[in-house]
């Protein structure tokens, strides 16, 4: 079914988005020119989309346990993986700006909320061998189908941890020094969006870098991108219509950008 919301909010980010011709930030201008408009074949992309080739065609069913905006009609649902892949998976022009982003910035660890079939994370863990990727899931089975596809990889840097994100992920902050870079892929409700915000915050730096995804997904997230946005410690944000980038940076002039992605 259509969401004619998204739709209408795509023509009205197209209309008032800018290139990185339109960018008066160095440090924006940059990231767009180099990394966000970098559409250049990488040696990992081809292992990681034939991954997905496979998926598409995996025919096992398993029990999907959705904690996320969903779970009121769909708790507990029997999926075939290639249903799964086919409707949950990042596309793979935005999986691969994620990877070029964390190569970009280079993090110690990357956090990511929304394990579904590891398909992001085995682009995070690539782009990266030497951090370590900690992703969280809530379905156990989909975990698990995850687990499958980085030991047939080779990926070795990856560790995910099972359960509703509001048992598993303020225990997890709690545990570490700092947060370099957060992918926020979950549950997609405004007040959950705008928790997992707020439960980063005191363990983000001048060079953390969080991207909330589906941004405009509904009004609540539109909402809660706007309020994250706005927040006084944010000095930079980045508007990709698909996904949303906040950054930390000191001395940096405050500016929120929109981009044509």
């Amino acid at each position: 079914m259509l969401n004619t919301t998204l739709f209408s909010n795509y023509i009205k980010h197209i209309l008032n988005a800018k290139s990185r011709h339109g960018t008066h930030s160095p440090f924006v201008y940059r990231l767009v020119d180099e990394v966000i408009y970098d559409f250049s074949a990488k040696e990992a992309y081809a292992d990681l989309e034939n991954l997905r080739k496979q998926l598409l065609k995996d025919e096992r069913v398993i029990t999907v346990t959705d904690l996320g905006a969903g779970s009121h009609i769909n708790n507990q649902k029997q999926k075939a993986v290639k249903s799964i892949a086919k409707n949950a998976l990042k596309p793979k022009k935005l999986a691969q700006l994620l990877y070029r982003l964390a190569k970009e910035f280079n993090p110690k660890q990357i956090l990511e909320l929304g394990t579904c079939l590891g398909l992001t994370s085995a682009y995070f863990a690539k782009a990266l061998p030497q951090a370590k990727v900690v992703t969280m899931e809530g379905c156990p089975q989909t975990a698990q189908i995850a687990q499958e596809n980085w030991q047939k990889l080779g990926i070795n840097n990856v560790e995910v941890i099972v359960g509703n994100f509001d048992e598993t992920l303020a225990p997890f902050i709690a545990q570490q020094q700092n947060l370099d870079f957060v992918f926020i892929d979950g549950n997609h409700r405004k007040e959950a969006t705008l928790n997992y915000f707020n439960l980063c915050l005191p363990k983000v730096h001048e060079h953390s870098v969080l991207v909330f995804d589906d941004i405009y997904w509904s009004k609540g997230m539109q909402q809660a991108w706007e309020q994250i946005k706005a927040h006084p410690q944010v000095s930079v944000s980045i508007d990709l219509f698909w996904i949303g980038l906040v950054f930390f940076r000191k001395g940096q002039a405050r500016q929120d950008f929109k981009i044509r992605f």
